[in-house]
């Protein structure tokens, strides 16, 4: 519990000055704590290395958090699944999506719980509070990226596949209705 509750003070101060995308511009640091949660109370996850990593998850790809860092605070084990679901950003964004879905089959099993606890989380935000200037299309187009990583993921931990299933059915036909609604906006 120890190593979680460290990594969430970790997390909350890499992510300080970072706000979502959507138009609420909530704190940043809400979205890994969902995960973590996620994880957790769905999934039934304890591991403290996979809950710490879903707390630290996106702190190397988002702030200037060094490998290093992580290591050196939380272990080698926690560290290679924050690697594993980090993209390199330094590829084009369309390369890190395929990426993403070519790779999921392939991922350590807390890296797949950890990114199925991101799709569902990131999904859920755009629901309840899109990105702001997402028109429903893009919302959409996430949903389906967001799908085809998914089945990569499957055979991981059936709460929370089934979950995300829900979860996609149910956004997407928001998303859908956006699309046909022309007093529609998101600013």
């Amino acid at each position: 519990m120890k190593k979680v509750l460290e990594s969430a003070c970790f997390a909350a101060k890499k992510h300080t000055n970072q706000r979502r995308k959507n138009a609420g511009n909530t704190p940043y640091i809400n979205h890994p704590l969902e995960v973590a949660h996620l994880l957790a109370t769905v999934g039934g996850v304890t591991d403290e290395d996979i809950l710490s990593a879903a707390l630290l998850h996106d702190t190397i790809e988002d702030t200037e958090t060094l490998p290093g860092e992580i290591s050196a605070r939380f272990g080698d084990v926690v560290l290679s699944y924050v690697l594993e679901v980090s993209d390199d950003k330094m590829l084009p964004k369309a390369e890190r999506k395929r990426f993403q879905v070519e790779h999921a089959p392939f991922l350590s099993n807390g890296a797949k719980l950890i990114k199925l606890g991101d799709r569902i989380a990131n999904m859920r935000s755009i629901v309840h509070e899109p990105p702001a200037g997402w028109p429903p299309l893009r919302q959409a187009e996430y949903f389906k990226w967001s799908q085809m990583v998914f089945q990569g993921l499957r055979n991981t931990n059936e709460a929370l596949e089934n979950l995300f299933e829900e979860e996609f059915v149910q956004g997407y036909q928001v998303v859908l209705a956006r699309e046909k609604d022309p007093d529609y906006t998101n600013n």
